[in-house]
Parts: C-alpha cells; sequence; structure tokens
C-alpha cells in the first residue's frame, strides 16, 4: 500500500457523518480510498447515499494533518496498519457490514488464525469466574493448541481471560476502545506489555483519542466479528458482554454461556442468554469443542477422494474439494481463511457442493467431503 492511499484511508475515518458502513461501501465501489478523495465532486452519481453534505465534508485538509500526524506516530511505535483489502486484516471481520476499513495493531500473532475465540463477561468478576477463565482455557489449550484468544483488556473476566490465556501459553489479543498510545485501564499495562510478545494488541481508533463510553459498544463488533464463537462467562442482566453476544449472533457467529445459579446477581445474563435461546450453554472447554465440531476438525485425516467420481465443479468448488482434501473437516469460517473465499461467495460455493453430493454439514457450520 503506498503512502498516499495509507493517508487517504486514515483521512477517511475521520470524516464526520460517514461511519464504518459509509467507508466499507464506498471502498467497494470506488476502489481506493485516494479515488474517493480525488473524485469527490463525482461521487454522487455513482455512489448510493452520497449527498452534497458528504461531499463538502470530504474536502477536508484537517482529516489528512491528522492522518499524517498518525502517519509519524505508528512509524515510529512500529505499529501495523491493517487496511481492509489487506491479507493481514481479520478475514472473519472482514465480512462484517459495519467492519472498520482500517485497523492499527501491535503484536506477533497471526489475526486469521483457524480457531479464534473470544471470552468475555462482567467487570464484576467473581472468584468463581476467575477460576472458571483459568481451568476452561487449561483444557481448551490441551484440546486445541492453537486456539486465539481475543477479549477487551478490561477490569473483571477480560483480564482474567487475557492472563488466563498467558498462563496457558495461548496467545491473546486485546481490542482496544482507545488509541495505541495509552493503555486503559493502567491498572493492566503490565499484562498489556507481555500480550505484545504472546499476541498483541489491536483498535481501530488514532492515537490521542480517549476511552469514551461509546468507544466500548463500537469496539464489541471487533471481538465479536473477528472470532469464530463468543464465550460469555459471568454477566449481570445488563453489560457490555451481553451487547458483544448479540452483535455475534448478528454476525451469525455461535455464542455460549457458561449457567450460574439462579440467585447470582452475575450470572443472570448468562442464564437469559441459554433461557432465550441466544447462546448455548456450556459447562466445560470439552462441551465447547464438540459443539464446535472442533474434536473432528482437528483431529480428522483427510479422506482420499475418486475425483472421477465427483461432478463437473467450477474452478472455485475444486479449491473448496482441494482444501478439504488437504486439511480434513472444517469450519465455515476457517475454510474461508484458507481458501480466501468471501463468506457471502463461500455459501453460494457450498450449497452448490451440497447439491452435487460433493459435502455435507456437520453441526456447528462444520463441512465433510463424502468419499
Amino acid at each position: 500500500m503506498t503512502e498516499e492511499e495509507l493517508l487517504s484511508l486514515m483521512a477517511l475515518t475521520k470524516i464526520p457523518g460517514l461511519g464504518s458502513i459509509g467507508a466499507k461501501n464506498l471502498l467497494t465501489i470506488v476502489g481506493d480510498a485516494v479515488t474517493i478523495f480525488h473524485e469527490r465532486e463525482h461521487l454522487e452519481g455513482i455512489a448510493p447515499g452520497v449527498t452534497p453534505r458528504l461531499i463538502k465534508a470530504l474536502d477536508t485538509p484537517e482529516a489528512f494533518r491528522r492522518a499524517e500526524q498518525e502517519l509519524l506516530f505508528i512509524r515510529e511505535n512500529h505499529i501495523d496498519c491493517l487496511s481492509i483489502s489487506s491479507d493481514d486484516y481479520p478475514s472473519r471481520l472482514r465480512e462484517c457490514d459495519d467492519a472498520p476499513i482500517l485497523l492499527y495493531y501491535k503484536g506477533n500473532t497471526n489475526l486469521n488464525a483457524f480457531k479464534v475465540i473470544n471470552l468475555i463477561g462482567t467487570r464484576n468478576a467473581t472468584a468463581y469466574g476467575k477460576e472458571l477463565c483459568l481451568d476452561f482455557l487449561k483444557d481448551l489449550k490441551r484440546l486445541c493448541p492453537d486456539v486465539l484468544v481475543v477479549s477487551g483488556l478490561a477490569y473483571g473476566i477480560d483480564i482474567h481471560a487475557h492472563r488466563a490465556a498467558l498462563a496457558n501459553c495461548m496467545d491473546t489479543v486485546g481490542v482496544l476502545a482507545h488509541g495505541l498510545d495509552r493503555i486503559y485501564p493502567a491498572a493492566h499495562r503490565s499484562t498489556a506489555v507481555e500480550m505484545l510478545g504472546h499476541g498483541g494488541l489491536l483498535t481501530e481508533y488514532m492515537s490521542g483519542t480517549n476511552p469514551d463510553r461509546q468507544n466500548f459498544v463500537c469496539r464489541n463488533r471487533i471481538v465479536a466479528g473477528m472470532s469464530d464463537a463468543t464465550i460469555v462467562v459471568e454477566s449481570a442482566v445488563k453489560g457490555g458482554s451481553l451487547i458483544t453476544a448479540d452483535i455475534a449472533g448478528s454476525y451469525h457467529r455461535d455464542c455460549f454461556a457458561f449457567p450460574g445459579r439462579i440467585n447470582d446477581e452475575f450470572s443472570q445474563g448468562c442464564n437469559n442468554l441459554i433461557r432465550t435461546n441466544r447462546a448455548s450453554l456450556i459447562q466445560s472447554a470439552e462441551d465447547f469443542v464438540k459443539a464446535m465440531c472442533w474434536d473432528t476438525a482437528s483431529g480428522s485425516q483427510a479422506v482420499p477422494v475418486q475425483r472421477q467420481l465427483f461432478p463437473d465443479l467450477t474452478e472455485d468448488e475444486q479449491l473448496i474439494v482441494d482444501v478439504l482434501q488437504r486439511t480434513g473437516d472444517l469450519q465455515i469460517n476457517s475454510l474461508i481463511v484458507e481458501a480466501n473465499i468471501p463468506v457471502n461467495k463461500m455459501s453460494e460455493i457450498l450449497f452448490e457442493l451440497e447439491m452435487k453430493g460433493v459435502i455435507r454439514t456437520l453441526a456447528g457450520g462444520v463441512y465433510q467431503l463424502l468419499a
């Protein structure tokens, strides 16, 4: 990516009234951020929803001045900028309508790991919740060694999820509600520094951004969108983790919750998620792995397949067959990552392959190649 394109992407995130959805749609239609600014006077005729007010807002030297400041900051601090078209950008998140067009990342892990979960919950974690984080990730490490653990670095379950991941030698990523020039809360700085060598820190916000309340709600979509599954450990009747769970549901991602005693304040949210069928009940890592069919996916061997038995396949269909032959059973999100095919297109291809009798669907959104 050229410096001009990067500066244009940064500037685009500072345009008032545009938002993530508007910016993503503009990029999809126009193709690149440089052209959006250079051809702003002509956007109204080619991009739905573009108004004279937006065209005027795009004529903003201040946004570019801010972008130039940020470029200096990220270079001085060795921060990676991940554009939505970058191979390193979380591919699961890219398919969400409101995905950020640019992410700032400092760390060393693969954000497109084959298995990604987020572990979240109340800021008022009980001893039960803290122990549950540690035990769950200890067992999950044994069952699926390469799972990436995502959370929000906040008080309570979030920070204990990160610490439990580190204690079990699992990579963990904290999604921040502010820029990478600070750590909030400051009490979690030492954990955040440790995470840089065993995961990383990720945000959509430029340096100098305050951790305002609305930013925490916005960052929840990144936590949910970049993960295969959301797991709620503890939650009161209201809380940010319930928002994340609902967002995960809107993205058609799996959501799980640990049940608690009916009179415990910080189990009410989990119990309600389960009662209203917005989350599946789990009591252990074994329950979770089985529900996700990761026991099958991780332990299966590639099945020899006689290609001549299959009907004629398109190039994309053959790509999916080749992937499943090489890896064995895979969940749809892992297929998207492995084949680098957008989720909307992937769904169509998988449907056609099922109709042709080439694959079948297992529980948990896992696909199996038929011999």
